[in-house]
């Protein structure tokens, strides 16, 4: 063989090489990465010619596939879409996007590891492949309580179960319909993505787990729980609650928010103090226990944790760094802590379960095509934030807040209401955000509820709290109980 036809060889096998090798990386090596790409129309075709699962609210699928006559096979549809919005998310060609479609879209499209042996099983029975089914812990009479509530107001809901963690209503306003966004006319659903996500006034975002606020009086609750826990103080207590506390370090002062003492003296008891949300009594108390026991009864809350429910909770804080005056202010919610309606919630759930914080979690159960269980939830605890005794404590100051305090809104004929109100700035010259966190009965805790309604409170008062949040509150723990 001359010497141009044994290059020429050489060229050929390593073309074939090439091939070869190229073949091989593509089918084997980057198959998954390829397959998952998001451009990829025919991964994106077969996955929409297997049924989603459904996500369920009790024996009602809030969004289910059905069948249709073209290239897609299946079309995503959401019953009561505006009111599980946030929940459910939505799912199109473009993809899952928010809630449980996205969070669970392993689980729903059939994917998950977790249900490897059902596709074995199909694969041989023949039995065409579909995705898992979801059921969800919410109470649909407490979803639609908070949704009624809020559907004038910009801001979010949450109500959890005391006892186990789970969620038992999740709502954000203002919301969508994810209906919108799962239309086979791609331009079309484009479209209204773009316009939502341009929206000032935020409809896709989830106010409830994503959103961080500062809680203003609300807060006083976590600041009432370092103070108990240090064993120097009772619900009894006497404190200072003058006009106006002069702030050490500073020329500045922290006032009342309506200006006068808290009590016909200037010393009122922890309790009274809780009651009328006295301002200069909970900055006093936090300059005495220090940041240090703040930020870890905060801590034993929840705060700074990153949860997943299962779509990720955007962690509360409380700072790092803190100066006295800073503290001060922390104290009474203000200053730089912030906080979710979500993060809210667990801490008056964890003052109505004797002191110990649940995880949250919105998924109950997963089920199977054949209707099998293939898991369920199992609550778990997430802390023990104060004693039994300490919440026993709490629990009473909050009692105090709805039956002669600023919460007298969410008192209820027949059952014991344990609250608190809170208005927080949020910038000068614009109106407070209105707090109200919630539980009952009192006694033998059902619902545990956190509120906030944007601007919904006058600036340096705590009649938003009172008025706007607190009879959200009472509808959402009326539907609970059957009230």
């Amino acid at each position: 063989m001359n010497a141009p036809v044994r290059r020429l060889s050489l060229v050929v096998a390593a073309l074939f090489a090439s091939l070869l090798v190229s073949t091989t990386l593509i089918q084997y090596v980057f198959a998954a990465d390829l397959n998952a790409r998001p451009d990829n129309r025919r991964t994106l075709l077969s996955t929409f010619a297997r049924e989603r699962g459904e996500i369920l609210v009790g024996q009602t699928a809030v969004a289910k596939s059905v069948p249709v006559d073209d290239e897609y096979k299946y079309q995503r549809v959401y019953d009561e879409g505006r009111l599980y919005a946030h929940v459910t998310g939505s799912y199109s060609f473009f993809g899952a996007s928010g809630g449980l479609e996205q969070a669970e879209n392993a689980l729903l499209s059939g994917s998950s590891d977790k249900l490897f042996y059902r596709r074995v099983s199909d694969l041989f029975t023949g039995r065409r492949a579909q995705g898992a089914n979801l059921e969800t812990t919410l109470d649909p009479k407490v979803q639609a309580a908070a949704a009624d509530g809020l559907k004038d107001i910009t801001g979010a809901a949450v109500a959890l179960d005391p006892s186990t963690g789970a969620i038992l209503a999740m709502v954000s306003h203002p919301t969508y319909d994810p209906n919108d966004l799962a239309s086979h006319d791609l331009s079309e659903v484009d479209k209204n993505y773009n316009t939502l996500n341009k929206d000032p006034a935020k409809p896709l975002l989830n106010r409830t787990i994503n959103e961080l606020y500062p809680p203003g009086s609300v807060f006083k609750v976590v600041t009432a729980a370092a103070a108990l826990s240090t064993g120097e103080y009772n619900e009894n207590s006497m404190l200072p609650g003058p006009a106006v506390l002069d702030l050490p370090d500073t020329s500045a002062d922290l006032p009342n928010h309506d200006g006068g003492a808290c009590g016909s003296t200037e010393e009122i008891t922890m309790t009274q103090a809780m009651a009328v949300s006295c301002n200069t009594a909970f900055a006093y108390l936090g300059l005495e226990i220090g940041a240090d026991a703040l930020q870890s009864q905060a801590a034993k809350f929840g705060f700074g944790d990153v949860l997943e429910v299962p779509m990720r909770v955007t962690p509360s804080s409380v700072p790092a760094e803190l100066n006295k005056p800073q503290l001060a202010q922390s104290s009474i919610g203000q200053y730089d802590v912030r906080v979710t309606p979500m993060q809210m919630a667990m801490v008056a759930a964890g003052v109505a379960n004797r002191g110990v914080v649940m995880t949250p979690y919105l998924v109950e159960s997963v089920i199977g095509s054949d209707l099998s269980v293939i898991e369920s939830a199992s609550p778990q605890e997430l802390s023990q934030a104060v004693t039994p005794e300490v919440a026993a404590q709490l629990t009473r100051m909050m009692e105090a807040v709805v039956e002669d305090g600023t919460g007298r809104r969410a008192q209820m004929e027949g059952v014991d209401v344990a609250g608190k109100t809170g208005t927080a700035q949020h910038g000068e010259g614009r109106k407070a955000h209105a707090w109200f966190i919630s539980f009952a009965p009192a006694d033998d805790p059902k619902i545990a509820v956190a509120v906030i309604a944007e601007d919904g409170g006058v600036a340096g008062s705590e009649a938003g709290g009172g008025t706007v949040a607190a009879p959200i509150a009472k509808q959402m723990m009326e539907a609970r109980l059957n009230r």
